[in-house]
């Protein structure tokens, strides 16, 4: 029988995180992929032709300038980790010529805006500068600290100036937010979508605190040079060179329990390996506890809120493309600058067009609405090895299609495919047969069949709903990443902080595993953490 001090359940983001860390504290650390490739989300694959590489999941990162993964392993410097951070961040283009530009630069943005709406020019100035200071003060730093139970934090947050802004937002929606702020359609359509476009409802009540920290990573975005996938390269070399081990290819048919404690896993040939210390999962919930547990395991309470967890109604419908030639946005004919931009958001005139998509989602419609697009080699060549250019189209759309449920996604894929290129055209040049090499169509069902722990491709596995945020993030009993299993931890993107490979999760779960465990912590306080408890936030 093979024996570890650590197993840890899934090769994701952090799963990779928790190995990282615990075997460079001298432990004895085995990660468990299902897949053949590590990674999880954060994959960079050849789906198109040969010498084209696509970011099919995870493309930019928002929290790089916060995560404390990148300081502690000192990934950038030891393993020549590099982040393209452009000046020009979305661009939105109107049909009739006009359009929005945000930049990292606040200033640039405001005089973008201001083309279109003094007014709202202003009003964006106040909120950047306000959110910045939100977003170090508290709302970035708190993505890294075990949650406390609300109304202790509450009452933090409202003795804070800074903080008591973002605490009055929890109970209006994201429209309500973005419309008291902004009075034109057009510039409220682009902050709407940054505020919902990783997962908010636009009309949901409850989690409002998270708009301004998702308008404000919506011009923070990072590229990862060489792709997303070189972000494992270098943890998984870590992991290695500290004595870890991952072995790939393996199907997990059990969580080891004992007398209420977990003592490691069944693989599905009867393979047994055992875990002295520990095993930590980054899989959803129900595949940890309904399927690896065991019901005869767990007390009721807990076993009815795994069954109330709720994944999203939609995920994100996208096309790769290997491309001859970069294509180029028509209005930037007279400003060239605008190709250069990271992001484009196109296919909303106003914010009518944008709510009207989000309702046709609800039902389960496909339309011809927008989405975010972009070019990621106008800014890293080396993901077109032969020349040419990659593009991808990403759009929010229903995992149950109305007239067909989820398996109908094999039926209108391409046509679907076909309607998003043509919405694109009206914005970009080039966008057809002749310039198009190859493409790869990615379905919310597609994301499901390939990453299972995305139940109906939920990418965050589990929808950010008010009470499964926080400290309810899977639920109160597991809301610090232990659970009522001695040994057995939780520590994927269904617990605190959630998704979008801020590696949040796994950086918590490591700190309460070394709690538990007494492990002497080779890390310390992440900066940002230190500033907030100072300001008695935490």
């Amino acid at each position: 029988m093979r024996e570890f001090d650590g197993i840890i359940l899934g090769s994701g983001p952090n799963g990779l995180t928790v190995a990282a860390y615990l075997a460079k504290a001298g432990l004895k650390v085995l990660l468990l992929e299902r897949r053949y490739e590590t990674g999880g989300g954060l994959a960079t694959e050849q789906v198109t032709s040969p010498g084209y590489l696509h970011d099919t999941h995870a493309i930019y990162h928002m929290m790089v300038d916060y995560a404390p993964i990148f300081k502690d392993l000192d990934l950038e410097k030891k393993y020549n980790l590099e982040w393209i951070y452009p000046d020009l961040q979305v661009v939105m283009p109107f049909t009739d010529g006009t359009h929005l530009a945000l930049y990292k630069d606040i200033e640039k943005s405001y005089e973008s805006i201001k083309k279109i709406s003094a007014e709202d020019a202003d009003a964006f100035k106040d909120f950047a500068h306000w959110s910045q200071e939100a977003t170090d003060l508290f709302l970035a730093p708190a993505s890294y600290v075990n949650p406390m139970a609300p109304l202790e934090q509450v009452a933090l947050l409202q003795a804070n100036s800074i903080t008591r802004r973002a605490d009055e937002m929890t109970g209006l929606t994201p429209r309500q937010i973005v419309d008291d702020v902004f009075k034109n359609e057009r510039v409220r359509a682009l902050f709407l979508y940054l505020a919902c476009m990783w997962g908010l409802d636009y009309d949901l009540e409850g989690v409002g605190y998270l708009v301004p920290l998702f308008i404000n990573r919506g011009y923070h975005f990072r590229l990862c040079r060489g792709g997303s996938h070189r972000l494992v390269h270098v943890l998984a070399k870590n992991i290695l060179e500290n004595g870890g081990r991952i072995l790939t290819g393996q199907i997990i048919s059990k969580i080891i329990v004992e007398n209420g404690e977990a003592k490691g896993v069944e693989l599905d040939d009867g393979t047994v390996i055992k875990a002295n210390k520990f095993v930590a999962s980054s899989l959803n919930p129900h595949q940890t506890f309904s399927e690896l547990v065991g019901p005869e395991h767990l007390d009721h309470y807990l076993i009815q809120r795994i069954k109330n967890w709720k994944y999203t109604d939609w995920s994100f419908f996208s096309v790769h493309m290997a491309l001859k030639e970069r294509p180029r946005l028509k209005i930037a004919s007279s400003n060239p600058e605008l190709d250069d931009a990271l992001v484009y958001v196109v296919g909303y005139e106003d914010e009518e067009a944008l709510v009207n998509h989000f309702e046709d989602i609800k039902q389960g419609k496909l339309t011809g609405g927008g989405f975010k697009c972009g070019f990621p080699s106008t800014h890293d060549p080396s993901r077109c090895l032969a020349g040419g250019a990659v593009g991808y189209i990403s759009q929010e759309a229903p995992y149950h299609l109305a007239d067909g449920g989820a398996l109908r996604w094999y039926d209108v894929r391409r046509e679907h495919a076909e309607r998003c290129k043509s919405v694109l055209s009206r914005y970009v040049d080039n966008i057809n047969d002749q310039n198009i090499v190859w493409d790869y169509i990615s379905s919310p069902l597609d994301i499901e069949n390939k990453l299972p722990d995305m139940k109906q491709g939920c990418f965050k596995q589990g929808a950010y709903l008010p009470l499964q945020m926080g400290y309810y993030r899977p639920n109160e009993v597991l809301s610090e990443h232990s659970t009522p299993i001695k040994k057995l931890f939780v520590c994927g993107a269904s617990t605190h902080s959630g998704g979008m490979i801020t590696f949040g999760p796994g950086y918590n779960a490591v700190q309460k595993i070394a709690e538990d465990l007494a492990i002497d912590k080779w890390w310390g306080e992440p900066e940002s953490v230190a500033r907030a408890r100072e300001a008695g936030l935490f």
